[in-house]
């Protein structure tokens, strides 16, 4: 089998790798229906959070299930199922919780850019379709496997709802779904901040009343302004930076939520102004698994196309030129269809 593998900075490679194979009781195998390339690895792919050796890559899949383990009960061969890019029991105290993406025995999915793919806790990861699905509906229900769910968690951690005022800083297909999530939400205006003539238009597409292109200081004094002044109800971190975490803190009003999902590199809180502002804050690695029932059920019925945030589509043996088109920000994300079996 191949698959895609790491080297170092921005030496990625599609070679031959070990095929999976079930290896605890509890395992599954699925036949990747289709990947794709998430902002989050383009941190390793710049040498931003560096590889000390060779790593397999990709953690949003979608497939067919092609062999379980003896204890697994939920998913059977043959049923399409999508899975978060951690696994779990879905048992356990966090899990009930609804924080999937912290359980006490979870792992972390990886190796999907590949034709197949192995996920650990299978009944408690994977979740089937009512059927086989259209080819259609094929990206969106991939994208639910992380970007839209991460945009789901980052408007629910905010909570998003009914006439609320929201502001989505970043751009990138996390943002982006985080607008479509508010949409769905019932927020009044969405805010969504881009300098990213096509990505603004998909975000106008996805519900985004307001484009702020403005950054730092200025950005938070343009929201002001559309917002009487006041500052937003809800704002999603969609990006992990300083610049972008001192965005989303300062254009919330005093008792308005932050929600952030971007994975933070080089993120420090000034503790005392941090008091003063009187914001709430929530986020982490966003809990898929709670939300893949709902979102699949919006896609199913064709109430959410978050697929359309895929505007480059690329066969998985060439996975290299999809890491590079998004990071020199050609592409919102990369969709990687493996070959035939």
């Amino acid at each position: 089998m191949r698959g895609t593998v790491l080297y170092g900075t921005r030496d990625i490679r599609f070679e031959e790798v070990p095929a999976p194979a079930v290896l605890h009781p509890t395992d599954a195998v699925i036949r990747i229906a289709a990947a794709c390339v998430c902002g989050s690895d383009l941190w390793p792919y710049r040498g931003i959070s560096p590889v000390g050796k060779p790593t397999p890559m990709g953690h949003e899949y979608c497939g067919v299930v092609e062999e379980v383990g003896r204890a697994v009960r939920s998913v059977k061969p043959g049923q399409f199922v999508i899975g978060s890019f951690f696994a779990s029991d879905n048992t356990c105290p966090n899990c009930q919780a609804g924080y999937q993406t912290s359980c006490q025995h979870r792992e972390l999915v990886g190796g999907a850019q590949a034709g197949r793919l192995r996920v650990p806790l299978a009944d408690g990861t994977l979740v089937a379709t009512p059927e086989m699905p259209p080819a259609d509906l094929i990206p969106s229900l991939l994208a639910i496997s992380d970007v839209m769910g991460t945009g789901w968690f980052a408007a629910d951690a905010a909570n998003v709802g009914p006439g609320k005022n929201v502001v989505v800083v970043g751009d990138g297909a996390v943002g982006l779904l985080g607008v479509l999530s508010a949409k769905q939400m019932g927020a009044g205006r969405i805010i969504a901040m881009s300098r990213h003539e096509t990505r603004q238009k998909l975000a106008r597409e996805f519900g985004a009343t307001d484009i702020v292109t403005e950054r730092g200081d200025e950005g938070i004094a343009r929201v002001k302004e559309l917002t009487g002044g006041v500052g937003a109800d809800c704002v999603l971190e969609c990006v992990g930076t300083q610049e972008s975490m001192m965005q989303a803190i300062h254009a919330t009003r005093p008792g308005g939520s932050v929600g952030y999902v971007g994975v933070p590199h080089g993120v420090a809180l000034n503790g005392q102004d941090l008091f003063y502002a009187h914001v709430h804050l929530h986020g982490g690695p966003a809990p898929v698994r709670r939300y893949l029932p709902q979102l699949i059920d919006l896609v199913w019925q064709r109430k959410i196309n978050p697929g359309k945030v895929f505007d480059l589509t690329l066969p998985l043996e060439r996975v290299a030129e999809g890491y590079a088109a998004m990071d020199t920000r050609r592409a919102i994300k990369a969709l990687l269809r493996p070959e035939a079996a």
